[in-house]
């Protein structure tokens, strides 16, 4: 199965570390899932068992250089709006990494592992110097000194009238006089190529529509900025198009719940598969998948139908 850079990249920033939802501490026992992030909904559209393996399993994944650096960037750009906005420069930026870093390992021990084999610290010096490549290029594409974020690493949720609950966290949310709300989420990937943007624009809608739920306002802008190769992707989305958005979760919904109920989470092979934690459970690469946590019934034998879902 061929991979490329671009879908190594993809698979880094989208799977490991989300941040769009709260972490659950370690040895809480499974429970059907209660709400959907962009991330959780795009694993289950990538392979509905790495869902399981992800959300009710909870099977632990190692860390990667390229979201631990994603996490590291995003941590710094939010930092930078906490100083007076002539003082938001490059150089102030790239001097917040260090402390940002030291952060990133307190609150995530597990990112030490990445560099256990690096005594010299190279490597680590390089992965550091390519974490200052990315902030530095943000300020061709915006300029900090210019905004006034309303929010930021904003955490939402909103429960659809099915009693959905959607959920996420969106790095930026710009109001402009006038009440216009833009949506902006930091990349440190490249952009994707245009027969992908649809793809990429899909937790954007998702913000949008959860903001929609919740204020009544549909953000003028929806607006992804691409560190890597220093591109902006943006998007004025419609009502109609986050109806769409909505019945798509729905039905997305609908499935998930299907498979809690009967257990029945099947692999789907994609070109990502190279790049995922699970090989080793995963009947495609003829492992076996750990004994399913929660009870099960028989595919159409009935049973309860779905109610209110609050928040975990």
């Amino acid at each position: 199965m061929e991979t490329s850079t671009e879908d190594a990249q993809q698979c880094d920033e989208s799977a490991v570390m989300p941040r769009d939802e709260p972490d659950v501490p370690a040895g809480v026992p499974a429970i059907p899932p209660a709400s959907l992030s962009p991330s959780r909904a795009s694993d289950f559209m990538r392979c509905p068992l790495l869902y399981r393996f992800r959300v009710i399993d909870r099977l632990p994944e190692k860390p990667s250089e390229a979201a631990t650096r994603g996490t590291l960037v995003h941590a710094v750009l939010e930092r930078l709006f906490d100083a007076p906005a002539a003082e938001r420069t490059a150089p102030r930026a790239k001097a917040l990494i260090p402390a940002q870093w030291d952060r990133l390992r307190e609150s995530r021990p597990e990112v030490l592992e990445l560099f256990a084999d690096d005594p010299e610290g190279e490597r680590l010096a390089r992965w550091l110097a390519e974490a200052e490549a990315l902030v530095e290029r943000w300020f061709t594409l915006e300029d900090p000194s210019r905004l006034e974020p309303a929010e930021r690493e904003l955490f939402v949720e909103a429960e659809l009238e099915s009693g959905l609950m959607l959920r996420g966290i969106i790095d930026r949310v710009d109001v402009a006089p006038t009440g216009e709300v833009r949506i902006v989420d930091y990349k440190t990937g490249r952009a994707p190529r245009p027969e992908y943007a649809e793809d990429a624009l899909f937790q954007m809608k998702f913000y949008a529509l959860v903001v929609w739920r919740l204020k009544g306002v549909v953000p003028r802008r929806l607006q992804l900025v691409y560190l890597g190769s220093g591109e902006v992707l943006t998007y004025d989305p419609v009502p109609a198009d986050l109806q769409r958005v909505e019945r798509k979760l729905l039905a997305l919904w609908e499935a998930i719940r299907r498979a809690t109920e009967t257990g029945d989470w099947r692999p789907r092979p994609t070109k990502l598969c190279g790049w995922c934690d699970h090989q080793a459970l995963c009947p495609e690469f003829g492992g076996t998948p750990p004994p399913y946590p929660l009870p099960v019934r028989a595919a159409g034998s009935g049973g309860p139908q779905q109610g209110r879902m609050g928040p975990d």
